[in-house]
């Protein structure tokens, strides 16, 4: 039995505290922080990535949580790729309030996310369109946030989320054509 596999286990059990929590990011740190890396590049090459920064918060938002009902890789990945959704949009919401004059003083885990995400005015106003989107087609936000935000390749997904790839460009292309429409009309 994997690591993983051992940790998804002890959270089924019902251990849902820090020590299960811990083993369930020992065993997928690596990979978590590739995926994190892999995102910020496509979006940032050549800029300041700190994908330690959106592991680590993700990190403390899984301990934040008061139940975590992960099932397998998949699910876990999944739910992991949400987190770290929620974090990048969360920081670029606070880096757009700042620009508009707010005096929060934004503290991360690491320097220079703040930087980074600040120049993605664009996330809040897709969050939004994500949020409206999930009220219609759950499984396409879900393909967005393990793509987009996690930045999955289309094999990548397929495998996590057990479909064929052809199935996941074709949902991909669904959801970006969504998407698209719902950001020309806000703006």
């Amino acid at each position: 039995m994997g690591e993983l596999t051992r940790a998804l286990a002890q959270l089924r059990s019902g251990d849902a505290g820090t020590a299960a929590i811990n083993s369930l990011f020992n065993a997928t740190y690596g990979e978590l922080k590739r995926l994190a890396h892999q995102r910020l590049q496509h979006d940032r090459p050549g800029g300041l990535i700190d994908t330690t920064s959106v592991v680590h918060e993700s990190y403390l938002r899984f301990l934040g949580a008061e139940r975590l009902e992960l099932q397998d890789r998949a699910h876990f990945f999944a739910y992991a790729s949400k987190v770290m959704r929620s974090v990048v949009i969360d920081i670029a919401r606070r880096a757009a309030a700042d620009r508009r004059g707010g005096d929060i003083t934004l503290l991360t885990l690491g320097h220079g996310l703040r930087e980074l995400v600040a120049r993605d005015a664009h996330l809040p106003r897709l969050d939004d369109a994500l949020n409206s989107l999930e009220r219609i087609d759950p499984q396409l936000v879900q393909l967005v946030e393990l793509r987009y935000f996690a930045g999955l390749s289309v094999e990548e997904v397929a495998a996590y989320l057990d479909i064929s790839a052809r199935t996941v460009a074709r949902l991909w292309e669904k959801a970006r054509l969504v998407l698209l429409d719902e950001l020309s009309d806000e703006g």
